[in-house]
């Protein structure tokens, strides 16, 4: 792992990337708290509105997305992430409130499922834009795999306290534990910033707002090949990973009855994925990524969902689901997603923030919006689950295909002259 063998390459870096690994272990602890219940309220608001739920998150991002971009473009880093951070807090205290009470206990769950797709994205999002901007394409294929880690440690957490305390404080109670995470991740994206930049001595310094309008993340991506290829890497990773949680959710909602059963599942299956990921971050990622590339890291990935589905079409049962979840999330936190975030460290900051902000989050929602309809419509033209496995092959085969050429496409840019800027 980068640090206990000594290969920092100097104090900055180290404290950049211990300061980095707080903030992901403070944000993703955050969000395993809330994901098993969100999980578990997404069933109980019935399975059936899934797809409406998935189209709910896509339109609310869409419209949380020039709000962003004038946030990005008027204020500096640390203070539009503490605003953003510090939103999703406030939510949290109202929806404790209002689940706390019982208010429209249906409409609640459904909603909650909604703001905790849309917290994910953002959230999860902010992080990886801010890392992109404080390190270089090298510093990323060697720290970033160090800096999942951190987030690990606290994906683990997250679930830990969820098994541990939803049953003698109930569910709800925990909303109020991950806003007190979300505080400590804003102490830490300050403490980053100092690290990122131990010469800087007055507030007024700190890099100021990247300009641009509020609506200027879409011309950067129209107008970048390169982006395009990533939007459409993130779109078919919608498509997988929607594809298999429709599946999922049929399958667990079949033959696991009760909130708590569920919610024990689904934690079961975040702490598996997180153990497994924490130990392929600690001894494989980064050399994984220097010595194969982003292009072969990225494509693990699709390869996994090929034999997953392969396996899913001919044996659509609970264990098999639950399986391949576990393998597929593991492969996306470990290897592909430090390589897909390697993809960004070779454009513009503006880019950066706004033109990722929207694949990450728009095009990703909208995908699940467009694919959960895809699933359901294919189970109105009377396909079984086996059988829906068995179409998404050819889509996982030429996403592996994909992954390839950006991984070529970003290693040319950190040979070209104005990688950065191309």
């Amino acid at each position: 792992m980068i640090g206990v063998r000594g290969q920092w390459a100097d104090a900055r870096e180290r404290g950049a990337a211990l300061w980095a690994c707080a903030y992901f272990f403070s944000l993703l602890a955050s969000y395993y708290v809330l994901r098993p219940l969100r999980d578990q309220l997404g069933i109980a608001g019935g399975v059936a509105a899934l797809p409406w739920l998935f189209t709910a998150t896509f339109v609310t991002l869409l419209a949380a997305q020039p709000l962003y971009g004038a946030l990005v473009a008027r204020l500096s880093r640390t203070r539009f992430i503490s605003i953003v951070y510090r939103f999703f807090a406030v939510n949290l205290v109202l929806f404790w409130l209002a689940l706390r009470f019982g208010a429209a206990p249906v409409a609640t769950a459904r909603v909650f499922f909604v703001w905790v797709s849309v917290f994910n994205l953002f959230a999860v999002t902010v992080f990886w834009s801010l890392l992109a901007d404080v390190f270089s394409s090298d510093q990323g294929k060697r720290l970033f795999g160090f800096i999942g880690a951190g987030g690990t440690v606290g994906a683990l957490l997250g679930p830990a306290i969820t098994l541990g305390l939803s049953a003698p404080l109930g569910p709800v109670n925990l909303l109020l534990v991950a806003a007190l995470l979300l505080e400590l991740a804003i102490f830490c994206v300050r403490r980053l910033e100092r690290a990122a930049a131990p010469r800087r001595r007055h507030p007024a310094a700190e890099p100021a707002g990247i300009g641009g309008g509020a609506f200027g993340a879409l011309p950067e991506l129209i107008r970048s090949p390169y982006l395009l290829g990533v939007a459409g890497w993130v779109s078919l990773l919608s498509f997988g990973a929607t594809m298999l949680y429709l599946e999922q959710a049929h399958l667990v909602a079949k033959a696991i009855h009760g909130a708590g059963a569920q919610t024990r599942v689904f934690a079961g299956m975040d702490l598996a994925v997180n153990l497994l990921t924490l130990a392929t971050q600690v001894f494989a990622t980064g050399p994984l990524l220097r010595r194969c590339g982003t292009g072969v890291a990225a494509g693990a990935l699709p390869a996994i969902y090929v034999a997953g589905f392969a396996a899913l079409a001919l044996a659509p049962r609970l264990a098999v689901v639950v399986v391949f979840q576990v393998v597929q999330r593991w492969m996306n936190f470990a290897i592909a997603n430090p390589a897909r975030q390697v993809f960004y460290t070779v454009v513009g900051r503006e880019e950066k923030y706004k033109a990722k902000n929207l694949i990450d989050t728009v095009v990703y929602r909208g995908s699940d919006a467009l694919y959960g309809w895809v699933f359901d419509s294919l189970q109105t033209l009377g396909l079984k689950l086996g059988a829906i496995a068995l179409c998404t092959l050819p889509v996982a085969a030429g996403w592996l295909a994909l992954s390839v050429r950006l991984g070529r496409a970003q290693e040319r840019r950190v040979a070209g002259p104005d990688a950065a800027t191309r």
